[in-house]
Formats: C-alpha cells, structure tokens, sequence
C-alpha cells in the first residue's frame, strides 16, 4: 500500500536517487539538497511503498514583488516518480497531498511550471490569466502556472512570480 508522509532525515539519499531516476540527470535532486541546506520552510513529501521510497515532491518559498510589497507563496518543484511506478497516480497523490498540507497551512498561492496537461486536473491555470509571469522569459506561457488558495491574497496584483534562487542553475 502506498503512504504519503513528509521527508525524514533518513530518506535524503532515497530521494536523491528518485528525482535522479525521473529526470535521468541529477541537476533537480541537486537542487532539493541545496534548498534543504539553505532554506527552512520547504515541504517535502515522500510516496512510500513497502517500505521503498517512489516518488517525491518538493515545496519551497515562492514570491512575487508588485508595488514596493512582497507576496509570498509556494513553488512546486521538483515532483518525481520513479520511472517503473510512473503512470499509477503516484504523481497525483503526492500533488493532493502537498496542496492539501499548503491549505491548511495558509499558503497563499502555489506556483508550478509543468506540463499543461498534467497540473490542470488539481486547480492549477496560466499564471498569465492573473498577470503573473516567469522569472525565466523562454518558459511558454501554457507551462507556467497558478494555483490560488487565497484569492484575497492575488487581487489585483500582477507581476513577475519567481522560485528560488538555486532553480537558476536549472535553466
């Protein structure tokens, strides 16, 4: 039976080989461990089977800057499943979980640049349609994408939404 659980100490090299796995390089588990080191307020979620970890997804501080103020949410990013437990909703349930977990928490807003097809099914649309862009100017417009949990929080803001620092290296 699959389990959703937030990362332990002990599953770092576990995770590290999964987002190796999914993405074939290891820039994105690279990254995971960079933002553990220098960022506290992350959320990171294993998908456990048997005792096995297959798959993971990552949350990190998000901001936009509009009007001298700074609103701040949450990136998604990286999400992984092992490539030979792909396409079993893997993926869906680390997503649920983790927009669940942000909810209750009171995050504002989650950002993701993914698959157009893929992150729609949880509430994600274009950031675009809330005059928010990418921090990178070649990521399509289709790509990048808003969840808003707290709608008070966007109202009229527009702006450029950005992850993190140590995402740079990615693109």
């Amino acid at each position: 039976m699959i389990t959703v659980r937030k990362e332990k100490p002990g599953d770092i090299k576990q995770i590290y080989f999964v987002n190796e796995q999914a993405f074939g390089v290891s820039t994105e588990a690279e990254i995971v461990d960079a933002l553990r080191e220098s960022c506290p307020d992350t959320l990171s979620l294993v998908a456990e089977d048997d005792g096995e970890i297959i798959g993971h997804i990552f949350f990190s501080p998000a901001e936009i800057e509009w009007m001298g103020k700074v609103i701040r949410g949450m990136g998604l990013a990286p999400m992984a499943v092992r490539p030979d437990r792909q396409r079993q909703g893997i993926g869906s349930q680390l997503v649920k979980a983790g927009l669940k977990i942000l909810k209750e928490q009171g995050c504002s807003y989650v950002i993701v640049l993914g698959h157009p097809g893929y992150y729609p099914k949880f509430g994600f649309e274009p950031a675009s349609k809330y005059g928010l862009t990418c921090q990178w100017e070649r990521v399509p417009d289709e790509a990048f994408m808003v969840i808003v949990m707290e709608p008070s929080s966007l109202l009229g803001v527009k702006g450029v939404a950005k992850y993190r620092a140590e995402f740079d290296a990615a693109m």
